[in-house]
């Protein structure tokens, strides 16, 4: 059984979560249910629970505000959000657990089914990524959290060349030549980093135009990266990467 406490200003939030968790998750153990932060703080020292669904939106102390309380996390935590897309991005760049209200069954059993695989709790160095993904204007962050077999690598964003889809893998090539296999499909990765830096130049491939070495209009039109390699542009897609590719 997994320990949880819900943390939500909103009363019909804490009970629809209630609901879709014994509905949906019954292997979720409810220790507690808190309207405010500081009664959470208050539960989560009581109960010590494996995870906590947190609402970030909070009068007076909002749910990166509690966090912050904790000098170490010995807990997971899984936000609830009524962020819109952009924010969303945020949670990404830090590969932490979250899930958009309204809540969706789907989204809730997967989120409960990796806490359940994974049992991990959330680094410093994540929680840190999130704060400043949240608060900046830039869409692309400086750096991103990464998940592989072997566990979790901070990437600076600006040293990826390109992300190529393998399956239900991606692989994420390095300026420094290293490749990287993460556990995300190519559309998390596109999601997540897409913007004025990343584009997604064929169903397969995501660049960094910053990476682009030069651009060739022959052939269909392909780009050649700073490490020499490859990549096609995609017909349904040229005509908005010479458009991007203009403003470099």
């Amino acid at each position: 059984m997994i320990k949880c406490i819900i943390i939500d200003d909103e009363n019909n939030c804490l009970e629809m979560m209630e609901w879709l968790l014994k509905t949906y998750a019954p292997s979720v153990q409810i220790a507690a249910m808190c309207n405010s932060a500081e009664k959470g703080i208050e539960a989560i020292h009581t109960y010590r629970p494996d995870v906590v669904f947190l609402d970030i939106e909070m009068p007076r102390m909002n749910g990166f505000d509690m966090l912050e309380k904790f000098d170490r996390l010995f807990f997971d935590v899984v936000f609830t959000t009524a962020y819109d897309k952009f924010a969303i991005k945020a949670f990404k760049y830090s590969a932490l657990n979250y899930l958009l209200k309204p809540v969706d069954p789907d989204d809730l059993i997967e989120t409960v089914r990796r806490i359940e695989e994974k049992k991990t709790i959330p680094s410093s160095e994540q929680l840190q990524l999130l704060f400043q993904s949240v608060t900046q204007t830039k869409s692309t962050p400086s750096r991103i959290a990464l998940t592989t077999s072997d566990g979790m690598i901070f990437v600076t964003t600006q040293d990826i060349l390109y992300c190529e889809a393998e399956s239900n893998y991606t692989s994420v090539m390095l300026a420094n030549g290293k490749k990287m296999v993460v556990s995300k499909v190519l559309k998390d990765i596109d999601e997540a980093l897409s913007g004025p830096d990343f584009f997604r130049v064929h169903n397969s491939f995501l660049i960094n135009l910053n990476r682009i070495k030069k651009f060739v209009r022959g052939d269909g039109g392909y780009v050649v990266m700073d490490n020499e390699v490859a990549i096609s542009i995609s017909r349904s897609r040229r005509q908005e990467f010479m458009e991007m590719f203009a403003r470099f």
